[in-house]
C-alpha cells in the first residue's frame, strides 16, 4: 500500500468512514448540481420528452439521383 504509514497516525476505524462519507458527499453534491443546472436530466428522470425537442424524424429517404 502505498500510504501505508497513514494508519500510524489516523485510526482505521476513524479514517475509512471519513473517506466514504467525503465520496458519498462528493456525489451527492455533484449529482444535486446536474439536477439543478440542466434541463435534460429532469426531463431524463421523469421519463417525459422534452419538449424542446424537434420533430420526430422519419425514416432516412434516398439521396436524390443526380444527372
Amino acid at each position: 500500500m502505498i500510504y501505508g504509514k497513514m494508519w500510524t497516525v489516523v485510526k482505521p476505524t476513524v479514517g475509512i468512514p471519513l473517506f466514504l462519507g467525503a465520496v458519498a458527499v462528493g456525489s451527492f453534491s455533484v449529482h444535486l448540481a446536474l439536477l439543478n443546472n440542466t434541463t435534460w436530466v429532469k426531463a431524463f428522470l421523469e421519463g417525459g420528452k422534452s419538449t424542446k425537442a424537434g420533430a420526430v424524424a422519419g425514416a432516412p429517404t434516398a439521396p436524390a439521383a443526380q444527372k
